[in-house]
């Protein structure tokens, strides 16, 4: 027997942040840590204890140990059990149990929802916060008291002056006139004997916004917040009550609260702040009846992590900007709110505007549009005062703070952190440092757009759930954090917007408050497939890939239905390759493949989804149906857009890696040619990017998979506009919406649409994640994984460390000599590594460590003696040259410089002299002269 063997990481269902759950039969998940080495599971005994002390064991065959199926009766609501695992290897060994696992049941039976909203009968403005109040009186011992609460709005509740909780923003935002979430929360703790004081504050946040662009902004959902909360009260002596929220309640917007929203910040006026209102014998006189509204639908239990506080950020510096305004930068584009302390007299105003950066030396606040992003603070002229706001969230790096009476004090302020508090589960490492920050860009992005859904951006008058951007980037965001029930939730709700519409088309905002279901929108509408067939390759979620498979066919019917009678989707407005950097800076989506390129390889895209799913559910006459569809489209793709000699119809790159990296075609020869014009694309525009959403997250993918390592390395590492690394380069912290939000020469780009916080572009991480780090899927939640990591000749080392469902997956490789690489892998138990150590070597290895030294030889650089005669194809190659060049026309003409380097075809035929046309002959002139420094030093 093994020293160490234990089962850790007991989970029930989805949520990692939560005893409750909302299934009355929670799937089981567990993880094994042993130092065995090749160990499997052989089987598990799950052993069920009762709240009444009864235990039952259920013996589990076989190796699996995620997701496994409840083995026992369903639970009823408010019931708490507990449950242990052991496992046993196949040699019948076992381990010890594990620590006890409480779970309560947090759903109520089909129609125990009694309470009826509540709100102000008398709002004196739109989306009027409000304070709502009860006094109960206790007579009797409490054994439990569990409450449900939910809200047309967001609200906090109050159980004798002490928050239930460290949640924000509950219930989050869902697709309200369908579907509203509760929550669950034990508050037998806070009760006492006698009378007890329960108070909820309540605001519009996502349900009263205004939302729609260039003036037409208006509420969707409504217009004033509504607040649902009932109590169960199960006493010592076997009885029971329910207290729910009904007229009998009393409400108040004379409260602190002045004003709060989503976007446009919250207003706290301290002098109206009386904590008595939370105790018991607070004079209520002045304070109105509750009027009582209607649910939209029954509250279901939620299932998806809770928004929380996830990190404080000290502010790092102070700033005078040059109008004399203060300024805290936090070091650090974030999405949460500001917590200060200052002391003022009474009345004194203190006004906080947020903005991602700076642009003259002033906060940016042009990007963010109509959303005003303020949150102000009235003194209530104490020693000393404390304050955050608490319904409202901005993003933001920089703070311009006025009204302070004296100096600003760095230690006064801190930035809050808020997202949806998922576990975080994936981490990457190499030796280049750019490279390293771009991945931590990545991560602050998707926090900051993951809180309560997935949103674009989360500071100017947006913050919607397009679809788009969550389709590229789900492959990445479930490396990086445990994204199954956040996205599962998105996807119930992205599946009720659709079937709302009656025609299968999936609107490219969920939840649609834009009403955008008019047409199918490729790459946007296949988050319908996409997304929920990621989620079952990387967490073997084959409930949800049930669940959600009307929804994927709903959605490419409607894609046929959009079709030509020659199997083309054409003709039709597309977003298409969105934020192509050679589409006009007013015309985001003319970029330059050809939408119907996108939208027809979309189409076979998710036909072949659908074909995969119908597969794995065993649904054999949908796997013959939509093989059909998807050869339909596989047939009108190859015989329109492409052509035997290797070339697109549109030469571009988006198309290129379209039709190779969703396997389009097929024909090995002809993908290697597709490849290959990919590669000579790239080195022509000088190893710059030149794709938009739907190209960005696969070109990587294109160029390793055909032997182009060399031209993924050079354009990985280009720090010149358009890259990756330009935005590093320019002080990024984190991804941004275009390629240039901020202009070379510091300022903010002129575009209408321009955020510094959008995580899509980001999604070249996924390529790392697989391809330089080396962990890849090769059966559902990585119970068999890839280790084939590409060496890349720009790095010493590489690293990559996931906690996958069935344990940490490391990797490791470092450069140990010139033509050698030392590869470290470390598998958990219960799966199986594929490990390449060659192009004709692979190896099966088990649980444990393993290290290989691997051939890995850099692909020598170009240096050589360089004049007016050499081919571009080889300056764009010498990095040392291409640099001494541009240096030397910069000087004369930054914009001249510039063009020669975006606007040059780096070809073979064409010399460096060929590239000077109608560029001053100073430039010229002091070319020729850097060309004699560099040959010489050569």
């Amino acid at each position: 027997m093994s020293q160490m063997f234990e089962v850790f990481d007991v989970l029930a269902e989805l949520r990692t942040d939560s005893h409750w759950v909302a299934s009355a039969t929670p799937r089981l998940s567990w993880k094994t840590a042993t130092s065995a080495s090749d160990w499997t599971q052989g089987s598990a005994e799950i052993e069920l204890t009762l709240g009444t002390g009864s235990v039952k064991v259920f013996q589990h065959e076989g190796s699996e140990s995620r997701l496994v199926s409840w083995p026992f009766a369903a639970l009823s609501p408010r019931e708490q059990v507990s449950v242990r695992i052991r496992s046993f290897g196949v040699d019948g060994v076992s381990s010890a149990w594990s620590a006890p696992l409480t779970i309560r049941a947090g759903f109520l039976a089909e129609d125990d929802w009694t309470a009826v909203p509540i709100g102000l009968p008398n709002p004196s403005e739109h989306a009027n916060p409000f304070t709502a109040r009860k006094e109960i009186t206790l007579d009797k011992a409490v054994k439990s008291a569990t409450l449900y609460a939910t809200a047309h709005g967001i609200y906090q509740v109050y159980v004798n002056g002490t928050e239930v909780d460290a949640e924000a923003f509950k219930p989050g935002w869902t697709t309200y006139q369908r579907r509203l979430v509760h929550e669950t929360t034990d508050i037998t703790g806070l009760l006492a004997n006698g009378t007890n004081t329960l108070t909820i504050d309540a605001a519009g946040g996502w349900f009263t916004e205004n939302y729609g662009f260039q003036g037409f902004a208006n509420p969707f959902y409504g217009n004033q917040p509504l607040v649902a909360a009932q109590i169960l009260l199960e006493f010592e002596d076997g009885t029971s009550e329910t207290l729910i929220t009904d007229a009998s309640w009393q409400v108040s917007s004379q409260g602190p609260r002045v004003y709060s929203g989503i976007y446009r910040g919250e207003k706290f006026d301290a002098r109206r702040d009386d904590s008595a209102v939370r105790q018991a014998g607070y004079d209520t006189s002045s304070w109105e009846s509750a009027v009582t509204g209607e649910l939209l639908a029954i509250p279901a239990a939620r299932y998806s992590p809770a928004v929380t506080i996830t990190q404080e950020v000290p502010a790092v510096e102070v700033l005078t900007s040059p109008t004399g305004k203060t300024i805290i930068d936090f070091g650090q584009n974030l999405v949460g709110v500001v917590r200060m302390t200052v002391t003022e007299s009474a009345g004194t105003v203190v006004t906080l505007r947020h903005a991602e950066v700076l642009e003259d030396g002033e906060v940016a606040m042009r990007p963010l549009r109509a959303a005003a992003a303020t949150d102000e603070y009235v003194a209530r002229g104490e020693q000393q005062e404390t304050w955050q706001p608490t319904f409202t969230f901005h993003g933001f790096r920089y703070v311009e703070v006025s009204g302070l009476s004296s100096p600003l004090k760095l230690a006064n302020f801190t930035a809050l952190v808020i997202h949806s508090n998922m576990q975080r589960t994936g981490w990457f490492e190499t030796s280049h440092q750019l490279l390293n920050k771009l991945h931590e860009n990545v991560v602050w992005g998707m926090r900051g757009n993951f809180l309560s859904l997935p949103t674009d951006c989360p500071q100017r008058d947006e913050r919607l759930g397009w679809t788009g951007d969550i389709e590229v980037f789900t492959p990445t965001s479930s490396y990086l954090f445990d994204t199954n029930g956040f996205l599962a939730s998105w996807l119930e709700d992205l599946k009720l917007e659709q079937d709302m519409t009656g025609t299968g088309i999936v609107p490219f905002i969920v939840p649609d408050v834009l009403q955008s279901a008019k047409q199918p929108m490729a790459a946007w509408g296949d988050a319908a497939t996409v997304v929920p067939y990621t989620l079952y390759e990387r967490f073997r979620d084959d409930a949800l890939l049930a669940s959600q498979f009307q929804s994927m066919t709903d959605w490419v019917d409607a894609v046929v239905t959009a079709s030509s009678d020659d199997w083309l989707w054409e003709g039709y407005f597309q977003f298409g390759d969105w934020l192509d950097p050679t589409a006009p800076a007013d015309s985001p989506g003319e970029a330059k493949t050809d939408s119907d390129i996108v939208a027809t390889a979309y189409a076979f895209r998710s036909a072949d989804l659908v074909v995969k799913s119908a597969e794995i559910l065993g649904y054999a006459e949908a796997t013959a149906k939509y093989t059909e569809i998807r050869e339909n489209y596989r047939r009108a793709f190859l015989d329109t857009f492409t052509t035997p000699s290797g070339r697109m119809m549109s030469d571009a790159q988006t198309g290129y890696a379209l039709a190779v990296h969703f396997e389009i075609e097929t024909d090995p020869a002809r993908q290697a040619r597709l490849a290959a014009r990919l590669a000579e694309l790239i080195r022509n525009g000088g190893y710059t990017i030149r794709t938009g959403f739907v190209g960005t997250p696969i070109i990587q993918d294109v160029l390793t998979r055909f032997g182009h390592l060399h031209t993924a390395d050079r354009m990985l590492f280009q720090t010149a506009n358009p890259s990756w690394l330009y935005s590093v380069k320019m002080g990024a912290t984190t991804i941004w919406e275009r390629w240039d939000s901020m202009l070379e020469d510091g300022s903010v780009n002129p575009g209408e649409m321009t955020s510094f916080n959008h995580y899509a572009l980001g999604a070249v991480a996924d390529w790392l994640h697989r391809e330089v780090a080396g962990i890849s899927p090769t059966s559902p939640a990585y119970r068999t994984f890839r280790v084939a990591p590409n060496y890349l000749d720009t790095l010493e080392h590489a690293a990559g460390t996931f906690d996958s469902p069935y344990g940490r997956i490391e990797t490791r490789w470092e450069r140990t000599s010139p033509g050698e690489v030392s590869l470290t892998v470390t598998v958990p138990p219960n799966t199986i590594a594929q490990v390449q150590i060659s192009d004709e070597q692979t190896v099966d290895v088990g649980s444990g460590t393993h290290t290989w030294q691997v051939a890995a030889t850099r692909v020598p650089r170009t240096v050589g003696h360089v004049s007016m005669q050499t081919p571009l194809s080889q300056i764009v190659e010498d990095e040392e040259a291409f640099n001494a060049i541009f240096a030397a026309i910069d000087v004369v003409s930054a914009e001249r410089s510039n063009a020669w380097r975006t606007q040059t075809k780096w070809q073979e035929r064409r010399a460096l002299s060929d590239s000077f046309f109608s560029t001053p002959s100073a430039a010229v002139e002091n070319v020729l002269a850097a060309l004699e420094v560099l040959n010489s030093n050569r």
